[in-house]
């Protein structure tokens, strides 16, 4: 088997290991490929690892001996799926190994906006505290989130971890979900997309993106939230008209704007939102943390060994 991994270096840029791929063929690592060369570096490739590459219909077509497309992510849109499993190609993902991490992210976004660490560690650091005639200062508003209401769209794994904290917060949770009430956790309630919206302090968005939910949070809908409302997104950039978010952020309907992705990763310096102070970004990095991407590995290498083993799992 000849194994190539296309763009390797988001979930491993040195500080791990692809040795134990080595056990199932020959591996070949690139730390990134651009399109134009995807055919020519995976044309010999049984097994091609992705993470952002998109392997299209017309990129399937011309690699005869593709057997099996591993997703080094949670989402699999990069990849025709309908196109590989006519074609008979297995195409598998890594489920849920980045939950604790971005859950974590949500709440540093949350925390950043309702508390302004980052601004007071700034403003510190240029002796304004030091220079300060009282024993503290501040001069934004500081929130507590006890008694607040949070609203989540998408109770997945990373939106129940997100409402189960949330509680632990004192905060009211309430979310839009598939799941029946009655199989809901006490202390989170269903309802609908303009309730959610209309009672959310804090909204976080943790859908897939489909074409139903893309733009789901446009300017018609951010006139439903709360004046003064947070909205967090640590999902798919595209889950939001970032252009209707800034105009919210400006006209200051939006408190604040928190998110790990943009609709273009990386951004185009002129997106409107990288002008607005109360935009807080990170740079698509929730997922990231050592230990997420050490079980990323792990489950991609378990993957192929499934499939090299005539069982393949976590199949898409």
């Amino acid at each position: 088997m000849n194994i190539v991994v296309l763009d390797g270096y988001a979930a491993n840029p040195g500080d791990l290991s692809w040795e134990p791929m080595k056990a199932f063929g020959s591996l070949t690592v690139y730390p990134r490929t651009p399109s134009a060369k995807v055919v020519e570096c995976a044309k010999d490739a049984d097994i091609i690892l992705v993470n952002k590459v998109k392997i299209s219909k017309n990129v399937i077509d011309q690699l005869p001996r593709l057997k099996y497309i591993g997703v080094l992510a949670t989402g699999y849109n990069v990849v025709d799926i309908e196109y590989a499993h006519k074609r008979g190609i297995v195409v598998s993902n890594i489920p849920a190994y980045s939950t604790e991490s971005v859950v974590q992210m949500t709440f540093a976004h949350i925390l950043n906006i309702t508390n302004q660490v980052g601004y007071y560690a700034e403003e510190v650091r240029r002796q304004r505290w030091s220079k300060n005639a009282d024993f503290c200062f501040w001069d934004t508003p500081l929130t507590e989130l006890s008694g607040k209401t949070l609203g989540i769209v998408g109770l997945g794994n990373i939106g129940m971890h997100v409402a189960t904290i949330g509680r632990q917060f004192g905060m009211d949770v309430f979310a839009l979900t598939s799941k029946e009430s009655a199989v809901l956790p006490e202390g989170i309630q269903k309802t609908t997309l303009e309730g959610l919206l209309s009672i959310s302090d804090i909204l976080s968005l943790h859908c897939p993106l489909t074409q139903d939910t893309d733009h789901l949070i446009n300017a018609e809908r951010l006139q439903l939230m709360k004046p003064g409302s947070i909205l967090i997104n640590t999902g798919r950039g595209q889950l939001v008209d970032e252009e209707a978010v800034a105009e919210a952020l400006e006209s200051g309907h939006l408190l604040g704007y928190g998110a790990d992705v943009m609709t273009l990763e990386p951004p185009s310096p002129d997106n409107p939102l990288l002008k607005q102070p109360h935009a807080y970004f990170t740079p698509h990095i929730a997922w990231a943390s050592k230990e997420a991407r050490t079980r990323l590995i792990a489950v991609a290498i378990d993957n192929v060994k499934a499939f090299v083993e005539g069982h393949p799992q976590n199949q898409v």
